[in-house]
């Protein structure tokens, strides 16, 4: 019963794949659903799109292990990125009526750093992708008993159907139903917990000395670790083309603007209920915790421990905010490719032939990922690794460039050159200080620096104010 109950869920969310079709006629409607959408579908796709595995499979494992340091990263981290996306970058960037960021990285700086940004969107999104596949295999393993690599290909084949006829408007109506499905199945797992632990007291005492603290232990190590762990998603996917593929796709800057702030909302709070899950199924059945450093803690509690009903409402919740989470990823780079790397080489490209083509990319993009996924199955790994390497890059040239008129094309290239070889350099030599930090300081120093010493000879400040 289970297993049919997967089927029909998955049945359903293509069927909603081909009903939203009828509403494509555009590379438009495909990309950005026709820039039609209000401030509550906004917010619903983007905390559809973010509130994927990590949150439910990832963190919660790292919480039990960890204590409050386990949930920096996506718990606190989402939250500070979402809010300073919503004050300082949401309602610039809509001015533009761009479609990407790299469309902002042309307007700014010119057309070779718009195509390097975009191979840079392109290569991390794999890493993001591939962290999806992953946790959709090891959720066909514990239901079908299928083996991680078919899992991967399997769940990649289900992603690109509805994505691929859809576009823009087949992961948004899917994200509002996956989303209903995600709190509605995470609350009843929840009491099932609660029911069994006698409440939450039960759950939050003895933990470990430490277990709540909320800053690291003295050291200049231990502050560096937790300096990087909040910039890894607080500042490292504020340049994140899925989170912007959303406030472009908004009907007016005001609701582009709102929705982020309620994603943000939805992100903190929701993403409260896997941790408590997590820490109760952990208290209740410890031996669970050995798999994987509890990767696979609450699937497995849920499969081992509750009845069919429960079981149906929990991975039905589950493979929700994955799918939400791989559509959203995968159309993000299949966009790109279509307005950043086909369309500026064919001028007289017919926007029918350019739809064809940005879907197909959809389908490439997807096979280049489940490379990644075989190669690596770290979920949580794979997605913070996807988030850093944007940040050593791309986040100076996107913040300079739309605050500082003086930035200039040298500065954006010396930025994210500079960003990358420290950031990798200080991976090699494994630093007293976290990577992370010096690459993000090298890219900022470089930007100032760049600008400084190499003025442009003519302005790309198209459409800036």
């Amino acid at each position: 019963m289970l297993v049919a109950s997967i089927f029909l869920y998955i049945a359903v969310t293509l069927a909603i794949g081909f009903w939203t079709s009828r509403r494509v006629k555009t590379t438009e409607d495909f990309t950005l659903a026709g820039k039609s959408l209000p401030m509550i579908l906004v917010g619903v796709t983007i905390f559809a799109t973010w509130f994927g595995p990590e949150f439910i499979m990832g963190v919660p494992g790292l919480f039990v292990e960890e204590g409050i340091m386990g949930t920096i990263t996506d718990q606190f981290g989402t939250l500070l990125c979402l809010f300073l996306v919503g004050f300082f970058y949401a309602r610039q960037l809509y001015r533009m009526n761009i479609v990407t960021l790299s469309d902002f990285f042309k307007l700014r700086y010119g057309k070779s750093v718009e195509l390097v940004t975009s191979l840079i969107y392109i290569y991390t999104y794999f890493f993001w992708i591939a962290a999806q596949f992953v946790a959709l295999a090891y959720l066909f393993q514990s239901i079908l008993g299928i083996s991680i690599p078919f899992g991967i290909f399997l769940g990649a084949a289900i992603v690109v159907i509805y994505t691929y006829i859809g576009g823009m408007w087949a992961v948004t109506f899917t994200d509002l139903l996956q989303s209903t499905l995600i709190v509605i199945g995470l609350l009843i797992v929840c009491m099932n917990i609660l029911d069994e632990t006698g409440g939450l007291a039960p759950i939050f005492s003895g933990q470990p000395e430490g277990f709540y603290n909320f800053f690291p232990k003295s050291g200049l190590s231990n502050w560096s670790d937790y300096i990087a762990m909040w910039m890894a998603f607080g500042l490292g996917v504020i340049p994140a083309q899925d989170l912007y593929q959303r406030v472009f796709s908004a009907k007016s800057e005001k609701a582009a603007t709102n929705g982020v702030f309620l994603s943000a909302l939805l992100l903190f709070t929701i993403g409260v209920i896997p941790l408590i899950i997590g820490l109760g199924a952990a208290k209740l059945h410890p031996e669970l915790m050995g798999n994987d450093h509890g990767q696979n803690l609450i699937p497995d509690m849920v499969a081992q421990h509750t009845g069919v009903p429960v079981q149906m409402l929990f991975f039905g919740a589950l493979i929700s905010a994955i799918l939400s989470t791989s559509s959203g990823a995968m159309l993000s780079p299949a966009t790109i490719v279509g307005e950043n790397l086909i369309k500026p080489y064919a001028p007289d490209i017919s926007d029918k032939r350019l739809l064809l083509l940005t879907r197909i990319s959809v389908i490439v993009i997807a096979l280049i990922s489940c490379l990644f996924a075989l190669n690596d199955t770290n979920i949580h790994g794979l997605v913070v690794s996807s988030a850093v390497l944007i940040m050593v890059c791309l986040l100076a040239p996107l913040t300079f460039g739309l605050y500082w008129k003086r930035a200039t094309v040298f500065g954006a290239w010396l930025s994210m050159i500079s960003g990358a070889l420290v950031w990798a350099v200080s991976n090699y030599m494994d630093t007293i200080i976290h990577p992370t930090i010096y690459g993000t300081l090298a890219s900022f120093i470089a930007m100032v620096l760049g600008s400084i010493l190499r003025p442009d000879a003519h302005k790309h400040r198209q459409g800036i104010n």
